[in-house]
């Protein structure tokens, strides 16, 4: 099913997805949670590997406020280090057991560009896949998702975690990603995925620069006629920028947070969800006055 898009007067655009038949409205931005169920993501406070840490995480992104739980058991940090498709299994089984029975009504998005990973997280009931090769790395990814009928978030990056650091060289920055985007994309859509949401791949094969430049022309990435997904939260463009640490960046985070929905994010992918709830709401008021 195509996007249906709508006019409204806080929200520029209304997407609906189909998720495996069932319609999901986004009317109005949304707040994913990050839950890492990794030793080793960049940001050392969101690093939750045993369960209780997991659950706990869980809960609170929920009472916070959050539409949306990405979980990712693959640190994806520049250099990180390759696991297997079952061992990043074994890492998101628990936390994905727990979400799926303890809070049906959120959506469980799962952060994987392994097909096996993905097929066995909607097998078990996940909503969505966050795919941060855009199907570069693993060409089965895109079958999995198509046969399991359930939006896709492509996002942009060059080459893999190991070696994307060194993959940064743009004659025009903004228009070789829309170009990479787009071939993906296509692949995509012929490979029977319907619904796609687009991430402009922020940190990803990109310097801090880099990162700043395409966030300030953010709005070219409409042109793709899909939700917009932003993960920026504590990532080096802020913390490089404020010569601080990614423990200190939660103000940077949020002064880009609402730059980015003025820019038509309809996800934000964040680590803070309170936060960003608060500034979503605050946002949402004010446009409709």
């Amino acid at each position: 099913m195509e996007f249906l898009r709508f006019e409204n007067t806080t929200f520029s655009r209304e997407w609906q997805l189909n998720i495996r038949g069932k319609l999901f409205t986004i009317s109005a931005p949304q707040v994913m949670g990050i839950v890492n169920c990794t030793p080793d993501s960049f940001y050392k406070n969101s690093r939750k590997p045993e369960l209780e840490e997991q659950r706990a995480l869980i809960d609170e992104h929920v009472r916070n406020g959050a539409t949306w739980l990405d979980l990712g058991g693959y640190s994806t940090r520049p250099g990180a280090e390759h696991i297997s498709e079952q061992a990043e299994i074994e890492r998101i089984k628990p936390a994905l057991s727990y979400a799926l029975e303890t809070y049906p009504d959120v959506k469980l998005s799962v952060d994987t560009f392994q097909a096996g990973v993905a097929a066995y997280a909607l097998e078990q009931g996940a909503h969505l896949i966050n795919d941060i090769s855009g199907g570069l790395i693993d060409s089965d990814l895109f079958s999995v998702v198509a046969s399991h009928r359930v939006p896709y978030v492509l996002m942009h990056m060059r080459g893999t975690p190991q070696n994307m650091a060194g993959l940064n060289q743009y004659d025009n920055l903004l228009r070789e990603v829309i170009y990479e985007l787009g071939i993906q994309k296509e692949k995509a859509l012929q490979a029977g995925i319907k619904d796609i949401l687009v991430d402009p791949g922020f940190g990803f094969a990109k310097n801090s620069e880099q990162n700043l430049e395409l966030f300030s022309k953010m709005e070219a990435f409409h042109l793709f006629n899909c939700p917009l997904l932003v993960g920026i939260s504590r990532k080096s463009m802020i913390y490089k920028t404020l010569r601080i640490g990614a423990e200190d960046s939660l103000n940077g985070t949020t002064v880009l947070h609402a730059l980015a929905l003025d820019k038509g994010a309809s996800i934000l992918r964040v680590h803070d969800v309170k936060e960003a709830v608060e500034t979503v709401t605050l946002w949402g008021k004010i446009k409709n006055k």
